[in-house]
């Protein structure tokens, strides 16, 4: 068997897919999450089920915060690489929330750094948020470009954790890569996202909610095209400091991305449109160049097939799926 990997956020949408493809290919997995309720952990557990039996694969229940409890993790599985995806996620909970967000992205995020420092692990990986490019930012948007105007506590937070990142790097020579997903969907995304969303509730007949005319822009990337990214920047042979977009570089109007829900489900929306929320970028769009030329990360899904998907994954889902939050 291959390096031992922890991968924080294990039972979250990205880190359930990232585990599976690292155990199918000979890695040793120890996943840690506290299946914290900011969606119903029932859906975290279904999320994983079918990798608790397999050899090679260890879960923990706890937290990011709890600095005995990381430290036992590295000293016990003897831990080789860090895939951190755990984080509190959400743009328009933080602004309610900005203490604890910061509190889980950022400490928890030192608290691994140093773990990773005093373990001397061979590779970090931080996932970070397209978030953090802010308003104001020229399209598409590039790794190398200042930011300086975070529009939430969640993009803030992610910021940090990455600047930590730098920092850890710079004095410990710890080798870190940061990754930007760009708008992640497919099998398991979190209830509370659009796709997620308006498919339960156009399928259910009820009324979605629209925040502004329907023309923002989103850079919606399949969740197998994001695992590819994140799996060779993780097992690559990196020794710096190394930043990636993981995105699909081709943005969707809201209003498209609707009309290609109800294409596929065969119904209508019934649309309530409301005002801008506070927070929400008008566009995202990443340039890939960079992953491209050093990760072999190529895109593959387009966003009608990605759909296509997903409802199949969601018509095949248990009720407790299904239904959440409709």
């Amino acid at each position: 068997m291959k390096s031992t990997v922890l991968v924080t956020g294990a039972a979250g949408f990205i880190g359930s897919h990232l585990a599976e493809m690292l155990l199918d290919t000979g890695y040793r997995v120890v996943g840690l999450d506290n299946f914290d309720d900011y969606y119903a952990p029932a859906i975290k557990r279904h999320n994983i089920h079918s990798l608790k039996p397999i050899d090679g694969f260890d879960l923990i229940e706890g937290d990011i915060r709890d600095t005995a409890l990381i430290n036992r993790i590295f000293t016990d599985y003897k831990i080789s690489l860090v895939a951190h995806l755990a984080a509190r996620a959400g743009v328009r909970p933080s602004i309610k929330h900005p203490v604890l967000y910061q509190d889980v992205n950022v400490g928890g995020t030192i608290n691994l750094l140093e773990a990773s420092r005093t373990h001397s692990v061979r590779q970090f990986l931080l996932a970070s948020s397209s978030s953090v490019y802010g308003s104001g930012t020229s399209l598409p948007f590039n790794e190398d470009v200042k930011l300086e105007h975070p529009t939430s506590p969640y993009a803030a937070s992610k910021l940090a954790a990455e600047l930590f990142c730098r920092t850890y790097h710079h004095l410990y020579s710890l080798p870190v890569i940061v990754i930007r997903p760009f708008t992640v969907y497919g099998p398991r995304q979190r209830p509370e996202m659009a796709i997620s969303l308006f498919t339960r509730q156009i399928d259910s007949g009820k009324e979605i909610s629209v925040f502004g005319d329907g023309t923002s822009q989103r850079d919606y990337t399949y969740i197998s095209d994001i695992v590819d990214g994140t799996f060779q920047a993780l097992t690559s042979s990196n020794k710096g400091f190394e930043k990636f977009n993981l995105g699909n570089s081709r943005p969707v109007s809201l209003k498209s991305l609707i009309g290609i829900i109800e294409e596929t489900l065969g119904k209508k929306a019934l649309i309530k449109y409301l005002p801008e929320q506070q927070g929400d970028m008008p566009v995202t769009y990443a340039d890939i160049s960079r992953a491209a030329k050093h990760l072999g990360y190529k895109p593959r899904v387009t966003i009608k097939e990605g759909i296509s998907r997903f409802v199949r994954w969601y018509r095949q889902s248990p009720d407790t799926v299904r239904y959440e939050y409709v």
